[in-house]
């Protein structure tokens, strides 16, 4: 599919090989990589595979629906930054929650409106970091039912309504398609209803979490919609192999194109 850039979570294939090697490899194979943390890798390492890196972590610790929470996500947006320099990482990823082993580390059951207006407090401030340094912090949706439960604002109506709320050209929408699929389903319209919102779309199918075309989502369907729309970012594969890794990543391939 014209237009559309590929990328691949580094921390979910070749998962036999030291993280390094697979950045050489996703790479080699012509995709954008992703990593989620950054405290814990050498990224002068990463940074000497030559590889483009599309997206990591944007945060350490700390919840946007809290006050003080919210100041430690903050705060280590701040060190983010300072490590997506290194490898030039063009989007941050943030969680509404402090995930411990997928889990909340502080389980809400719902979300009271002082926890939307903290959250885009917090967002805004946010927003700010990223424009000074030229990176875009993007929200993403999650599910509660499978993977993450007890975070709140987890959905991708709920993500949306943020970064439409606080309109800031630096917080967008990590729009993770299967945890919508589990969380809300609908996801052709859940594309087009998000739009401008987006930041970077990241994939895997269900059940399973794997690549696409091994479970019940219609892949390419979802190309046309982001074609439909004019979008022409970033679409990441975050999901396990369920085959070797090199053929999982010609299938996602194959979806888009």
């Amino acid at each position: 599919m014209s237009g559309l850039t590929l990328a691949v979570c580094s921390e979910m294939v070749f998962t036999d090989l030291p993280i390094h090697e697979r950045v050489r490899r996703i790479d080699e194979l012509g995709f954008d990589v992703e990593i989620w943390s950054w405290h814990d890798k050498d990224l002068d390492q990463l940074a000497a595979t030559g590889a483009r890196f599309s997206s990591m972590t944007g945060y350490l610790s700390g919840d946007l629906v809290d006050r003080d929470g919210a100041d430690e996500v903050v705060r280590t947006a701040s060190l983010a930054i300072k490590a997506a320099e290194t490898l030039g990482v063009p989007r941050l990823n943030l969680h509404t929650a402090e995930l411990v082993d997928g889990r909340a580390a502080r389980p809400r059951q719902r979300a009271t409106g002082e926890m939307w207006l903290t959250a885009a407090r917090a967002l805004e401030r946010i927003g700010e970091l990223g424009a000074a340094a030229g990176v875009t912090f993007c929200v993403e949706n999650l599910n509660t039912v499978v993977d993450h439960p007890g975070v709140p604002l987890a959905r991708a109506k709920d993500t949306l309504a943020l970064v439409e709320g606080i309109g800031h050209p630096n917080v967008k929408m990590m729009l993770d398609l299967y945890h919508a699929q589990i969380g809300e389903g609908n996801l052709v319209e859940l594309v087009r209803r998000c739009g401008d919102a987006i930041g970077e779309v990241q994939v895997a199918d269900v059940p399973g979490r794997c690549e696409p075309g091994s479970g019940e989502i219609h892949y390419p369907a979802i190309a046309t919609a982001l074609r439909d729309i004019g979008y022409t970012g970033t679409v990441g594969l975050e999901a396990f192999a369920s085959m070797d890794s090199t053929a999982a990543l010609e299938a996602f391939r194959a979806a888009f194109s």
